[in-house]
């Protein structure tokens, strides 16, 4: 990585333009974001082995080189009800399928007519990360609105915090993994502060989010969280 990539925190906006105000139809189907990275490894073997298979699909960030995705994601899904495996570009967003974005690249979501599917893109890292939660974020508020739940859990920094506050503003229901069961309260913290979470629970607490998230719910109106 050049010198000038390691020492400017670049924001989403170099992979993916803020959109202007959402103007999306409603979207039948449900999808549920996670962004980790520092003690993430563990916390998403928690969550999604506890998950049942007809859990609503999931698009995810957790930071972590190249060469570790595949086997994280290949070994989880010998633990889990629910396939997991790398994103690909072109994989659908579907019910039972966690799709972990591969380690040194970006993940997007887009919607198509009747679904999601994800792209895996080049690019500056953003917030010194590649990939970075923040670009999962933004696209998934771009492309599902009210019909997403975003979870930002244990991890450095703020990559995710800003794109979860966009997630809130497009009526996502957005949840923080609590201080007590974080590995680094780093992450969360901020997207607290920036007044885009919803709620904030324990770890154990996210799989039965993820279930509820499949179930109808009403979006929430934007309001800050308790």
């Amino acid at each position: 990585m050049a010198n000038n990539e390691q020492n400017t925190k670049y924001t989403a906006d170099v992979i993916l333009p803020p959109s202007k105000r959402p103007t999306l139809t409603p979207a039948t189907e449900p999808v549920v974001a996670i962004g980790t990275s520092t003690g993430g490894t563990q916390a998403l073997s928690t969550v999604l082995c506890a998950l049942p298979a007809h859990a609503p699909g999931i698009v995810i960030v957790q930071h972590m080189p190249a060469q570790f995705t595949a086997p994280f994601a290949d070994r989880l899904n010998t633990q889990c009800a629910i396939e997991v495996r790398e994103a690909k570009s072109g994989d659908r967003v579907r019910p039972g399928l966690a799709l972990i974005a591969p380690g040194g690249r970006h993940m997007v979501m887009h919607r198509a007519v009747g679904y999601y599917y994800v792209d895996i893109v080049d690019g500056l890292p953003v917030n010194r990360h590649r990939p970075s939660v923040d670009v999962l974020f933004r696209s998934v508020a771009q492309n599902a609105g009210a019909a997403a739940t975003g979870i930002i859990m244990t991890g450095m920094g703020d990559d995710g915090a800003a794109g979860m506050k966009e997630m809130f503003d497009a009526g996502a229901y957005t949840i923080a993994q609590d201080e007590k069961t974080c590995v680094v309260f780093g992450m969360p913290k901020v997207a607290i502060e920036l007044g885009g979470v919803r709620i904030i629970v324990p770890l154990q607490k996210i799989p039965e989010m993820i279930v509820l998230a499949g179930r109808e719910r009403q979006p929430h109106s934007g309001h800050s969280h308790p």
